[in-house]
């Protein structure tokens, strides 16, 4: 029997398996699709994602993989320069197509010991007291067997649908369609039009996509298909082309066409006994702002040393409920930002005129700064109990007297971060390490950190300490 059953093999998957293999877990990652899609549904990670990767000494390879933009407001495609100051070490966007990082994100889980295994779909889900038995569909049915199983498994989710949670919210009322096409126009024809184009309609856009040649096209669709899996045909592309542009840019041989939709959905429960729901499988949203992707691998972070933690048997008794409880509020917000800016998309007077309100307000610094923490996911806050302004929030890398923050957060244990040197940590040495050093970048005495880098404690009294380490950690031992 595994430890943990991994339905799907996205970035929410596969950040997951590496998440609960780093604590030394069984992990089994069950794929649909005997290849991974070549779609590039999203073109980069965002500031909190980029930390992520950091802190788990991956950033390198994203970065020999991406580009590197400075980091910008850009609510509802309004575009302003981000404020001085931003609290992150990582002031930018990077830009890597969603393969590479499903690619880089996979060759991980891969190294780290999970077993991953492409063209297997489950079809049933049994639960009792000691485990999950997951019915697949190979030819012959068979099954597997697991403590845990989390359903990564997408925007039409078997798991969550297996689970009979409710997924309410709002259908598509608009289509998209996206696509990697050849084109006979001159980049600076392309570039004239679209900018054109881009003045009414910011649904719109056609662009160098990286490989020579080959440009990456987005184009609103004529209706809502009733199938979205079912790809647009070029036919149909180069017509909604010329209905916006005027003209098609003679696109020709696709590497690939898709559409999406608008969606806005978000799964009733995270948590169904010793089944979870992460990733698209519990949300769904408009594209705008980029967020999807990088939500995902966020639910997993937050998900991966819980459930470890569970199956090392040191988890407190309501540790695996945060999951939801903190992470199904960062999601809703995230549905309700990108609804708004889609409502901010569309040339009706009403709209129209809130976005030239906004486009004047985020010229305030302030305004700027909340927008893009939001997207960025770096101003997210979890409940953690009443406190210093720290409790909660994610502590960017700062520089120690002897090396980096991030560097001491790769073991996926907790960290005391003590500049006391009078606290100690003994009864959960084998769940939280303990580094003295000194910063001239925080103004505490000593912060304890959970393994997602989120804060539980602040202060220079070991009695508060060991609370705030049992409520994460559980007992001494």
């Amino acid at each position: 029997m595994f430890d943990a059953i991994i339905v799907g093999g996205g970035p929410t998957g596969m950040m997951l398996a590496s998440e609960l293999r780093l604590r030394g877990a069984g992990v089994l990652v069950l794929e649909r699709e005997a290849e991974p899609p070549p779609f590039v549904r999203s073109l980069g990670l965002h500031v909190r994602s980029i930390e992520v990767m950091d802190q788990r000494g991956l950033l390198e390879r994203f970065l020999d993989n991406g580009k590197q933009f400075p980091i910008r407001g850009f609510f509802a495609g309004i575009d302003k320069p981000a404020p001085a100051g931003m609290d992150t070490a990582h002031g930018y966007v990077l830009g890597i197509p969603q393969p590479l990082t499903d690619r880089l994100l996979a060759e991980h889980a891969a190294d780290a010991g999970a077993e991953i295994r492409r063209g297997y779909a489950a079809v049933g889900l049994e639960q009792d007291d000691d485990g999950v038995t997951v019915q697949l569909a190979d030819g012959s049915a068979s099954s597997v067997r697991a403590r845990f199983v989390v359903g990564c498994d997408g925007g039409r989710s078997t798991v969550r649908k297996l689970l009979d949670v409710g997924f309410p919210g709002e259908p598509s009322r608009v289509d998209t369609l996206l696509g990697e096409v050849a084109v006979t126009a001159s980049l600076e024809e392309i570039t004239k039009v679209v900018t054109e184009v881009r003045r009414t309609e910011k649904r719109f856009g056609v662009g160098p996509s990286g490989t020579p040649g080959v440009f990456r096209a987005v184009v609103p669709a004529q209706g809502v298909a009733e199938d979205r899996s079912t790809p647009p045909t070029l036919a149909e592309f180069t017509h909604q082309l010329r209905a916006y542009a005027g003209t098609d840019f003679g696109v020709h041989s696709p590497r690939w066409l898709s559409r999406f939709g608008d969606a806005t959905r978000q799964a009733e429960r995270y948590r169904v006994g010793r089944v979870f729901l992460a990733g698209d499988a519990a949300h769904v949203h408009p594209p705008l702002g980029g967020q999807g992707l990088n939500l995902g691998i966020q639910d997993a972070f937050n998900l991966g040393w819980k459930l470890a933690a569970a199956i090392d048997g040191w988890a407190p008794d309501d540790l695996l409920d945060t999951y939801e409880s903190e992470r199904h509020p960062v999601a809703a917000d995230v549905l309700d930002n990108t609804r708004a800016q889609m409502e901010l998309t569309t040339n009706e007077p009403g709209p129209q005129a809130v976005r030239r309100l906004l486009t004047q307000l985020m010229d305030f610094d302030d305004v700027n700064r909340y927008l893009i923490e939001k997207i960025t996911a770096i101003g997210v806050r979890y409940d953690v109990g009443e406190g210093h302004a720290l409790l909660g929030r994610r502590l960017r890398d700062v520089q120690l007297t002897h090396g980096r923050l991030f560097e001491l957060l790769r073991s996926g244990a907790g960290l005391l971060l003590d500049q006391t040197g009078r606290l100690s940590v003994d009864g959960w040495r084998d769940r939280v390490d303990h580094v003295v050093d000194t910063t001239e970048e925080l103004d505490v005495p000593a912060v304890l950190l959970r393994p997602d880098g989120h804060v539980a404690w602040v202060g220079a009294d070991q009695r508060t300490l060991e609370v705030a380490l049992t409520r994460w950690f559980g007992g001494a031992r």
